[in-house]
């Protein structure tokens, strides 16, 4: 069988490429040509003690150890690994440099690699490919047998890859896979070739969809490739996620991001606008500021109330929700909270001819009630009675309706002089200045009218005279949400 030789005009190249880097552009052409031919997997293993990998695809030609593009390749949209056209010369120059021996079999010949002059130029020496012309029709693909290949080396190349590895594939979409990060951590593929690790990442990811920016950004190696380059790629992998292992794992993490370390996919805006919105949909949430938090803590106290949870955000995050909501619907802050709530409240009035006798007594002292904390008669605003309260039966039993500019009242209330007395007062209280439940501002108007009936009530105890009422008057009254009834103090009429 007449040998010939193919000079590969290469001398020595890639010093800092070891064994597995070579063994990674075998094994990368490989499935390759499994993908592009339709072949049966290859094969990587051992034959009397020697390495070998094998594809069953179309079979090595001479041609292909020219550096040339593969426009076969280049076509491809998805599941191709290479296409730089250098990844056979980079192998054979590293392997040889390394002292392996190696043969490769296909069914067009069997090639070898030898040092030689390069012709015409004795004082050069270059690699060339030794090779035989052994036509094999329909032969089974293409064979690398190599003769001293570490073991440590094939375990390093086979690590690089998708294939390979444990990962368990959560979701595939238009960009590539989400995939379940192994205990030692996540890595980033790149065409199922290992990109870079990302040990603070919550899934892994295989990138199959490329940009032209993340083509020119990649090079030869494909390794410790920096995130700026698949970055945006990621992004929008997380952003079209819509299977549910995906989105409860981001809703878990960003509920328990306080105690634990955030994954660097939420530090993405993106990202965290789309893990709050899943939390939203698997959980009674409100989310909040830090600020809004402070500066309302009656929220957090009614919101709780309700059964919410409420979880702090950023500004950042805020800003994101309410710019996107007609996009994706409300999302459950501070302002579509307050809207709900008081969109919960649905009154059923009664008019006093259809209260009992002792219910018309109670009520007929309010105006009494109120001088005794010392409003005049133009400060208190109507009052109304209603069977119900919120459609969420809870334990509101008054509130100040700034909307209707009057004091609404359970009816259940009017049982009890001391009960009805105690609630009125406190929602006189927010109808005064305006403020909250659980707010400084709120507890001193509270204090102010405790100290006051206190007053009142010693010195008619001790033959004083009593306030005068007059009658009430029509004067607009400010508007304020609502207040929670405290029992505020126990006393009797005279």
């Amino acid at each position: 069988m007449e040998k010939r030789r193919f000079d590969l005009n290469i001398e020595r190249v890639l010093e800092n490429w070891e064994i597995e880097h070579a063994l990674r552009e075998i094994i990368a052409n490989a499935l390759d040509e499994t993908y592009l031919a339709g072949a049966s997997d290859i094969l990587i293993g051992t034959d009397a003690g020697q390495w070998f990998v094998q594809d069953f695809g179309r079979g090595l030609r001479i041609e292909h150890f020219t550096m040339n593009e593969n426009i076969e390749k280049l076509e491809a949209t998805r599941g191709v690994i290479g296409k730089f056209g250098v990844g056979l010369k980079d192998a054979i120059a590293t392997l040889h440099r390394h002292g392996i021996i190696f043969t490769i079999e296909s069914p067009f010949g069997e090639f070898r690699v030898e040092q030689h002059s390069k012709s015409g130029f004795d004082g050069i020496e270059t690699l060339h490919v030794s090779y035989a012309e052994n036509l094999k029709p329909g032969g089974n693909g293409t064979r690398f047998l190599f003769e001293n290949l570490p073991d440590a080396a094939v375990a390093t190349a086979k690590a690089m890859f998708l294939k390979f590895s444990n990962h368990r594939c959560i979701e595939s979409g238009q960009y590539g896979d989400i995939l379940e990060r192994e205990p030692a951590g996540a890595a980033v593929y790149i065409h199922g070739v290992r990109a870079n690790d990302e040990p603070n990442f919550l899934f892994s990811y295989n990138i199959t969809s490329l940009t032209e920016a993340m083509r020119k950004r990649l090079n030869r190696e494909r390794t410790n490739v920096g995130r700026t380059t698949y970055s945006d790629r990621i992004k929008a992998m997380l952003k079209d996620a819509s299977s549910d292992a995906v989105l409860s794992a981001l809703a878990e993490r960003v509920e328990t991001r306080d105690t634990r370390e955030i994954p660097d996919e939420l530090k993405w805006i993106e990202v965290s606008e789309k893990a709050l919105r899943a939390l939203a949909d698997r959980k009674r949430v409100v989310y909040l500021t830090e600020a809004e938090a402070i500066e309302r803590p009656d929220i957090v106290d009614n919101a709780k109330r309700d059964g919410y949870d409420f979880v702090i955000i950023s500004n950042q995050q805020r800003d994101r929700l309410h710019a996107t909501a007609g996009e994706d619907g409300d999302a459950p802050l501070m302002d579509s909270y307050i809207r709900s709530y008081n969109e919960s409240f649905q009154y059923n009035f009664v008019s006093p001819t259809d209260l009992s006798a002792a219910e018309r007594q109670v009520l007929s002292l309010s105006n009494q009630i109120a001088a005794l904390a010392g409003l005049k008669a133009g400060d208190i605003p109507p009052i109304k009675v209603s069977r119900t309260m919120r459609l969420n039966p809870d334990a509101t039993l008054g509130v100040w309706d700034s909307n209707l500019g009057a004091v609404v009242i359970n009816s259940s209330q009017l049982a009890s002089l001391s009960s009805y007395a105690g609630t009125l007062l406190h929602e006189l209280a927010h109808a005064k200045g305006g403020h909250p439940d659980v707010s400084r501002a709120f507890e001193n108007t509270l204090t102010e009218y405790l100290g006051k009936v206190a007053s009142q009530a010693l010195d008619a105890e001790n033959g004083k005279p009593t306030v005068t009422v007059t009658p009430p008057s029509s004067k607009p009254q400010p508007k304020h949400r609502r207040g929670f009834f405290a029992r505020l103090f126990a006393w009797s009429s005279k």
